[in-house]
Protein backbone atom coordinates (compact mmCIF):
# COMPACT_ATOMS: atom_id res chain seq x y z
CA UNK A 1 0.00 0.00 0.00
CA UNK A 2 1.47 3.35 -0.99
CA UNK A 3 1.50 6.27 1.45
CA UNK A 4 -1.36 8.22 -0.18
CA UNK A 5 -3.61 5.14 -0.05
CA UNK A 6 -2.61 4.56 3.57
CA UNK A 7 -3.59 8.16 4.44
CA UNK A 8 -6.86 7.87 2.54
CA UNK A 9 -7.79 4.59 4.29
CA UNK A 10 -6.91 5.76 7.83
CA UNK A 11 -10.39 6.70 8.94
CA UNK A 12 -12.03 6.59 12.35
CA UNK A 13 -13.80 3.23 12.33
CA UNK A 14 -16.65 2.57 14.76
CA UNK A 15 -18.30 -0.44 13.09
CA UNK A 16 -16.39 -3.72 13.09
CA UNK A 17 -16.86 -7.23 11.82
CA UNK A 18 -17.41 -9.88 14.49
CA UNK A 19 -13.91 -11.22 13.94
CA UNK A 20 -11.02 -11.22 16.41
CA UNK A 21 -7.66 -9.72 15.52
CA UNK A 22 -4.92 -12.32 16.03
CA UNK A 23 -2.62 -11.49 18.93
CA UNK A 24 0.40 -12.00 16.67
CA UNK A 25 -0.85 -9.21 14.38
CA UNK A 26 -1.41 -6.88 17.33
CA UNK A 27 2.10 -7.62 18.61
CA UNK A 28 3.60 -6.86 15.16
CA UNK A 29 1.74 -3.55 15.06
CA UNK A 30 2.99 -2.62 18.52
CA UNK A 31 6.57 -3.54 17.56
CA UNK A 32 6.30 -1.18 14.58
CA UNK A 33 5.42 1.72 16.88
CA UNK A 34 9.02 1.64 18.12
CA UNK A 35 9.81 3.67 15.00
CA UNK A 36 7.66 6.59 16.22
CA UNK A 37 9.63 9.66 17.28
CA UNK A 38 9.59 10.55 20.98
CA UNK A 39 11.19 13.43 22.87
CA UNK A 40 14.85 12.71 23.63
CA UNK A 41 14.18 9.20 22.28
CA UNK A 42 12.80 8.23 25.70
CA UNK A 43 10.28 5.82 24.16
CA UNK A 44 8.00 6.10 27.24
CA UNK A 45 4.91 4.43 25.80
CA UNK A 46 3.62 1.16 27.19
CA UNK A 47 0.73 -0.91 25.87
CA UNK A 48 -2.15 -2.81 27.39
CA UNK A 49 -4.01 -5.08 24.96
CA UNK A 50 -7.57 -5.97 25.92
CA UNK A 51 -9.57 -8.49 23.90
CA UNK A 52 -11.99 -9.56 26.63
CA UNK A 53 -15.39 -8.07 25.67
CA UNK A 54 -16.72 -8.21 29.23
CA UNK A 55 -13.73 -6.26 30.51
CA UNK A 56 -14.06 -3.71 27.70
CA UNK A 57 -17.72 -3.19 28.67
CA UNK A 58 -16.69 -2.69 32.30
CA UNK A 59 -14.04 -0.13 31.25
CA UNK A 60 -16.64 1.63 29.10
CA UNK A 61 -19.09 1.77 32.02
CA UNK A 62 -16.42 3.10 34.39
CA UNK A 63 -15.38 5.80 31.92
CA UNK A 64 -19.02 6.82 31.37
CA UNK A 65 -19.61 7.03 35.12
CA UNK A 66 -16.52 9.21 35.66
CA UNK A 67 -17.45 11.53 32.80
CA UNK A 68 -21.01 11.93 34.09
CA UNK A 69 -19.57 12.81 37.52
CA UNK A 70 -17.40 15.45 35.81
CA UNK A 71 -20.50 16.86 34.10
CA UNK A 72 -22.40 16.94 37.40
CA UNK A 73 -19.59 19.05 38.88
CA UNK A 74 -19.28 21.29 35.81
CA UNK A 75 -22.28 21.20 33.44
CA UNK A 76 -20.58 23.62 31.03
CA UNK A 77 -17.86 21.19 29.95
CA UNK A 78 -17.60 20.60 26.17
CA UNK A 79 -18.29 16.99 27.14
CA UNK A 80 -21.95 18.03 27.47
CA UNK A 81 -22.51 17.09 23.81
CA UNK A 82 -22.01 13.42 24.75
CA UNK A 83 -24.27 13.42 27.81
CA UNK A 84 -27.17 11.52 26.21
CA UNK A 85 -24.84 8.79 24.93
CA UNK A 86 -23.06 8.58 28.30
CA UNK A 87 -26.42 8.07 30.04
CA UNK A 88 -27.44 5.34 27.57
CA UNK A 89 -26.77 2.03 29.33
CA UNK A 90 -26.48 0.29 25.95
CA UNK A 91 -23.82 2.65 24.60
CA UNK A 92 -20.33 1.17 24.67
CA UNK A 93 -17.69 3.88 24.24
CA UNK A 94 -15.53 1.26 22.51
CA UNK A 95 -18.25 0.48 19.94
CA UNK A 96 -18.04 -3.25 20.69
CA UNK A 97 -14.70 -3.43 18.88
CA UNK A 98 -12.89 -6.77 19.14
CA UNK A 99 -9.78 -5.15 20.64
CA UNK A 100 -8.73 -2.16 22.70
CA UNK A 101 -5.12 -1.03 23.05
CA UNK A 102 -4.37 1.44 25.83
CA UNK A 103 -1.21 3.46 25.26
CA UNK A 104 0.02 4.56 28.68
CA UNK A 105 3.08 6.28 30.07
CA UNK A 106 4.61 8.08 33.06
CA UNK A 107 2.25 10.87 34.12
CA UNK A 108 5.08 13.24 35.13
CA UNK A 109 6.83 13.17 31.73
CA UNK A 110 6.46 16.59 30.09
CA UNK A 111 6.27 15.19 26.56
CA UNK A 112 3.97 12.25 27.26
CA UNK A 113 0.90 13.48 25.34
CA UNK A 114 2.91 14.19 22.20
CA UNK A 115 4.97 10.98 22.50
CA UNK A 116 1.81 8.88 22.89
CA UNK A 117 0.01 10.72 20.08
CA UNK A 118 2.84 10.02 17.66
CA UNK A 119 2.98 6.41 18.80
CA UNK A 120 -0.80 6.11 18.35
CA UNK A 121 -0.52 7.49 14.81
CA UNK A 122 2.10 4.85 13.97
CA UNK A 123 -0.12 2.16 15.49
CA UNK A 124 -3.09 3.32 13.41
CA UNK A 125 -1.05 3.43 10.19
CA UNK A 126 0.29 -0.04 10.94
CA UNK A 127 -3.28 -1.27 11.40
CA UNK A 128 -4.45 0.24 8.09
CA UNK A 129 -1.59 -1.43 6.24
CA UNK A 130 -3.04 -4.77 7.44
CA UNK A 131 -6.63 -4.01 6.46
CA UNK A 132 -7.65 -3.14 10.01
CA UNK A 133 -9.56 -0.12 11.25
CA UNK A 134 -8.94 1.98 14.35
CA UNK A 135 -10.37 4.86 16.31
CA UNK A 136 -8.90 6.89 19.16
CA UNK A 137 -11.60 6.83 21.85
CA UNK A 138 -10.95 9.79 24.14
CA UNK A 139 -14.06 8.96 26.17
CA UNK A 140 -12.44 5.64 27.11
CA UNK A 141 -9.46 7.12 28.94
CA UNK A 142 -11.38 8.03 32.09
CA UNK A 143 -10.97 4.87 34.14
CA UNK A 144 -10.22 6.16 37.64
CA UNK A 145 -10.74 3.18 39.93
CA UNK A 146 -7.36 2.20 41.35
CA UNK A 147 -8.54 -1.42 41.54
CA UNK A 148 -9.46 -1.46 37.85
CA UNK A 149 -6.28 0.32 36.79
CA UNK A 150 -4.27 -2.23 38.75
CA UNK A 151 -6.29 -5.13 37.31
CA UNK A 152 -5.59 -4.05 33.71
CA UNK A 153 -1.91 -3.44 34.43
CA UNK A 154 -1.55 0.36 34.50
CA UNK A 155 1.49 1.07 36.72
CA UNK A 156 0.91 3.48 39.63
CA UNK A 157 3.11 6.17 38.07
CA UNK A 158 1.41 5.96 34.67
CA UNK A 159 -1.71 7.37 33.04
CA UNK A 160 -3.84 6.32 30.10
CA UNK A 161 -3.25 8.65 27.17
CA UNK A 162 -4.55 6.92 24.05
CA UNK A 163 -7.31 4.29 24.03
CA UNK A 164 -7.28 2.87 20.48
CA UNK A 165 -9.90 0.39 19.30
CA UNK A 166 -8.83 -2.06 16.59
CA UNK A 167 -10.70 -4.45 14.36
CA UNK A 168 -11.70 -5.44 10.86
CA UNK A 169 -13.93 -2.65 9.53
CA UNK A 170 -17.37 -3.33 8.10
CA UNK A 171 -16.58 -0.50 5.65
CA UNK A 172 -14.13 2.36 5.27
CA UNK A 173 -16.06 5.63 5.16
CA UNK A 174 -15.14 8.47 2.86
CA UNK A 175 -13.16 11.25 4.47
CA UNK A 176 -15.26 14.16 5.64
CA UNK A 177 -14.79 17.50 3.91
CA UNK A 178 -11.37 18.96 4.65
CA UNK A 179 -10.45 22.64 4.68
CA UNK A 180 -7.51 23.92 2.71
CA UNK A 181 -4.39 24.23 4.87
CA UNK A 182 -3.90 27.66 6.41
CA UNK A 183 -0.32 28.66 5.85
CA UNK A 184 0.08 31.76 7.97
CA UNK A 185 3.34 32.90 6.49
CA UNK A 186 6.24 31.74 4.39
CA UNK A 187 9.50 33.49 5.22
Amino acid sequence: MDFKTLLKNRRSIRDFQDRPVPLSVLEEMIRETRLAPTASNRQPCRFIVIRDQGLMKRLSDESKKALLEDLARNPDLPLKQYEAALRDKGFNVFYNAPCLIYIVGPRDLYSLDVDCALTAAYLMFSAVSRGLGTCWIGLGAHVRSSETLEAIGVPDDCTIVAPIIVGYPVAIPEASQRQDPRILKVL
